[in-house]
């Protein structure tokens, strides 16, 4: 066996490994390969590997300091299967974004300044750009547990995450097929959603259509396998005609993900809500709301036409901050121009857990040994 040196941590309401891009190059082995043996992938309980066997738990961060005079920090987002043997670096994750900048501070890659230190990160996997303001204090990161967000128990150390000029970044357009709403039919099914790349690809749907409230809770919308089987379909649909996958079998898992909406009612709106999501990832209802998926749902409130701001009376939405009603609680996103462009923003806590490394599996042999039968 040999060790990987790595650090777990607690980014938003997402757990992950974070690794130095260096210390993945392993002699015999893909990148791929490495991931999943780590993780104990192909596995449901990924019971060999520090996988935690859940979509929000089975994720890497791998990080470098960047030659770029503009950027701090490249990072690379993977998102592990866990019951298939296969990596998805198709996109990125918000909240395990929210531990890149903590990170990179305490590596010295980053000078800490006064009493905010700003980390400017570029995503590897979509190049999206995202600033990051952490607190430091004396030269130090300032990792006092201040801040609680939704879907997170206890406060942690506040991380400002934005995203700069969001829209595009996986397709090149807000809208990638050039609507604000398309038409999706799968298994018998046809639905108007809105095709959204912003953050990530999102595609989002009216829950109503699909006799549903937007307001079941995650274990209710997971224990129903033949609904779940139509939403995929549906996201499967919308991956092509996004152009994200030739055919609907060829779509990816983790990307794009799949919005159910509906307009807040008056309790919820007077409770400050905006707009009541529920959100797939990875084939399952997430417990709070990726937020790389808030980003394409307040881009899409901010234009005509779209699920969201039909929803919402039919005029885009012109405030400053958006707040969604999640499983969790709410989770607001604020958008602001900086230098002329476009960045929404969330706050996210993280919480570093582990540091140590990780021993790797040696290479399985090609056949079980058979057991040995002692008389």
């Amino acid at each position: 066996m040999s060790a990987v040196p790595a650090t777990w941590m607690r980014g938003g309401t997402s757990k992950c490994w974070v690794f130095r891009r260096a210390d993945l190059d392993v002699p015999g082995r893909t990148l791929d390969a490495t991931l999943l043996d780590l993780f104990g992938s192909p596995d449901p309980r990924q019971i060999d590997g520090v996988g935690g066997a859940t979509s929000t738990t089975s994720k890497a961060v791998i990080l470098s300091p960047s030659r770029r005079p503009d950027i701090d920090v490249e990072y690379t987002f993977a998102q592990v299967g866990i019951d298939e043997a296969k990596v998805d670096w198709g996109s990125n994750c918000g909240n395990c974004s929210a531990v890149v900048a903590p990170f990179a501070v305490r590596e010295g890659w980053v000078t800490p300044s006064g009493e905010h230190t700003r980390v400017r990160v570029l995503n590897t996997n979509t190049g999206q750009v995202m600033v990051q303001d952490v607190r430091t204090r004396d030269g130090l990161l300032d990792e006092t547990p201040t801040t609680t967000i939704p879907g997170v128990t206890v406060p942690g150390p506040r991380v400002d995450l934005g995203f700069v000029s969001p829209a595009g970044r996986s397709t090149g357009s807000l809208f990638p097929t050039g609507s604000p709403v398309d038409a999706l039919t799968a298994r018998g099914v046809r639905v108007e959603a809105s095709l959204v790349d912003a953050g990530a690809p999102v595609v989002i749907v009216d829950a109503t259509a699909l006799d549903l409230t937007a307001r079941e809770t995650p274990a209710q919308l997971d224990a129903q396998l033949d609904l779940l089987a139509s939403l995929d379909a549906i996201r499967r649909a919308g991956a092509v005609a996004m152009g994200l996958a030739d055919a609907p079998d060829l779509a990816e898992r983790a990307v794009p993900k799949l919005a159910l909406v509906a307009a807040p009612d008056a309790a919820e709106r007077s409770g400050g809500a905006d707009l009541v999501v529920r959100m797939l990832s990875m084939g399952r209802v997430h417990p709070a709301l990726p937020i790389t998926g808030s980003v394409a749902l307040t881009l899409a409130a901010r234009e005509a036409g779209t699920v969201v701001s039909r929803l919402l009376g039919g005029t885009p939405v012109d405030a400053d901050e958006f707040t969604m009603l999640t499983p969790a609680g709410p989770v607001t996103t604020t958008y602001s121009l900086e230098a002329g462009e476009p960045v929404v923003a969330a706050v996210r806590t993280y919480r570093r857990l582990v540091e140590g490394s990780i021993e790797l599996p040696t290479a399985a042999a090609a056949s079980p040994e058979p057991l040995r039968v002692i008389a």
